[in-house]
């Protein structure tokens, strides 16, 4: 048999057999880089960089920080010479404004910001969609309860269509009913007509409701974004400084009166900086008393303080443990106290080289004290007094036997000063800022202590002692108190304070707003009419039935219905 085929056909050749195994598409850079965006925008990459955040943040808690505490860092190198060389190279001692905590800070913020943006789209569009079909099988679904309402007119009495027509109205009624109960529950309805194949005809409404747990999850979201935008540009613009003030001082809010200062990498000193005043007028510590197993332990403290703001005049106040000063749009809080001997110090001629009030700083629960006192102009020799101040010395029964003195009461009971002279260059005039509260004596001569051959100073209140080898006196004229406040100084304060509400409200609206779809339907024979009753949820809802179960009651009830499973 001749062939069909034409005399110029070419058949093509067999296909080649693909190797076993799945072959996967070559994603090429674009491709790439598109799954790698989508994985940084996913929000379970978003929730492991929050946690990742919060794990990143625990060096800082343990490890001083530069930032905040540049004396404790030293001391730090200190004890731990070969820790601390890793630690460094590692940035831990500026944990907060490390290559790598900065780097999750701002991955997470670009995550959270490419999860919210997709979804937020989504979301407007579903608030525009109306509620779904009515699925054709209830029964398939959660909560599914029926209920047959008999005909309202015996049908004998009537023709067919007569019998129809009330059933429909019935139907028509119930469902009319049911929609205004679900909204007047909250949801959204949408009434749907569908005849059968059987030729009956199947009423029924749609409802949905819980779009509010989504706007919840959205709200949480763009809140936390604002609290990373706001801590951001709060740090920039923020300062904390410290400052010890005795009763009687006060202190001007210029950047050379701090103590200490640690402003934020946008800080102005020029605009940033009010020129207010906080005098100390007196500081008030309550001590328990009549409890003997607490007896000495202080109860309050309180700070009576005068205010001075340029255009506002001036102001009384007070300043607590948890009650900060709040002045200028800065908070000062009480972060320490104790207690700064009036000392005069006279040099060799007789006249006065140094007289003032000396900040002792604290060591103990009963504020043994140390302190140091520097004399640059003193004649003929400078002067450095090291010492040890006591409130309540203990007696000559009560110390221990290595003679060393304690306090015995936080309290002026018994004011005791001890001190330790040295003279020799102090260092002063180098133009190398020094520790006002510590005193470098290896270059130094003690001529007045355990190492030299006069003994120590011991002081009281109103005592004079003369310096040995004609190096003048040392009076003890009276005790004042100081306070150590922390001033902190921050303009997104009140707007963290918004997000972070924002974000718990968010998260409580997310976690306890049920997303449900509820549908009643009613199918009409010619018997009358048959409710239906289901529900489903999306996501876990494990109150779903029981809320079906009560829709379904009271639809029921306002019909003068029975209900049966």
């Amino acid at each position: 048999m001749a062939s069909s085929r034409p005399s110029d056909h070419f058949d093509s050749p067999a296909p080649e057999r693909p190797e076993p195994g799945v072959v996967q598409p070559k994603l090429g850079f674009v491709g790439y880089l598109r799954f790698f965006w989508r994985q940084l925008t996913s929000m379970r990459t978003a929730l492991f960089l929050l946690l990742l955040l919060a794990f990143a943040a625990v060096p800082g808690s343990l490890v001083p920080q530069r930032s905040s505490d540049p004396n404790g860092v030293v001391q730090y190198v200190r004890d731990n010479p070969e820790l601390s060389k890793v630690l460094d190279f590692l940035q831990v001692f500026d944990t907060y404004s490390s290559v790598w905590f900065s780097s999750i800070y701002l991955l997470l913020f670009v995550s959270l910001i490419g999860c919210i943006i997709p979804r937020t789209k989504h979301h407007l569009q579903s608030l525009r969609t109306k509620p779904p079909k009515t699925p054709a099988r209830l029964d398939r679904l959660a909560g599914y309860t029926t209920t047959i309402a008999e005909p309202l007119t015996p049908t004998d009495r009537m023709s067919g269509a007569q019998a129809a027509g009330a059933i429909h109205d019935a139907s028509r009624d119930s469902i009319d009913t049911a929609q205004k109960l679900l909204k007047k529950l909250g949801y959204r309805t949408r009434q749907f007509s569908v005849t059968t194949r059987s030729g009956s005809t199947e009423l029924s409404v749609s409802a949905e409701r819980g779009y509010l747990r989504e706007t919840g999850n959205l709200v949480f979201h763009t809140a936390l974004v604002g609290v990373l935008v706001a801590v951001g540009f709060g740090s920039g613009f923020a300062y904390n400084g410290q400052k010890v003030i005795v009763e009687g001082q006060a202190f001007t809010n210029a950047l050379g009166n701090y103590d200490s200062f640690s402003p934020g990498r946008f800080f102005n000193e020029d605009t940033d900086l009010v020129p207010y005043s906080i005098a100390v007028d007196k500081f008030t510590t309550t001590y328990e008393e009549d409890n003997l197993d607490a007896y000495g332990q202080p109860i309050d403290y309180t700070v009576d303080v005068t205010t001075d703001i340029p255009g506002q005049g001036s102001a009384t106040d007070t300043i607590k443990v948890n009650h900060p000063l709040r002045i200028a749009g800065s908070s000062a809080y009480l972060l320490g106290n104790g207690y700064a001997p009036w000392i005069t110090v006279r040099d060799g001629d007789g006249n006065i080289a140094f007289s003032q009030p000396v900040a002792f700083l604290p060591q103990d629960a009963n504020l043994t004290s140390v302190g140091v006192i520097k004399v640059p102009d003193a004649l003929p020799e400078q002067l450095g007094l090291q010492g040890f101040f006591y409130p309540t010395v203990c007696s000559n029964d009560i110390c221990p036997d290595s003679g060393a003195l304690s306090s015995v009461h936080p309290d002026l009971l018994d004011p005791t000063l001890t001190l330790e002279v040295y003279t020799g260059d102090l260092g002063l005039d180098k133009g190398v800022p020094t520790n006002a509260y510590s005193l470098n004596t290896d270059d130094l001569t003690q001529v007045a202590g355990r190492k030299a051959d006069a003994a120590g100073l011991l002081l009281k209140v109103g005592d004079t002692i003369d310096l040995p080898n004609g190096l003048g006196s040392v009076s003890f004229d009276s005790v004042k108190k100081f306070v150590s406040l922390d001033i902190h100084h921050d303009p997104t304060q009140l707007w963290v304070l918004v997000f972070a509400i924002l974000v718990l409200a968010g998260l409580l609206t997310g976690l306890f707003v049920p997303r449900r779809r509820v549908w009643v339907k009613a199918v009409e024979s010619s018997e009358g009419t048959r409710l239906e009753y289901a529900g489903l949820a999306r996501g876990e809802d494990p109150t779903l039935e029981a809320a079906v179960a009560d829709i379904a009651r009271r639809h029921s009830a306002g019909l003068g219905l029975k209900l049966s499973k």
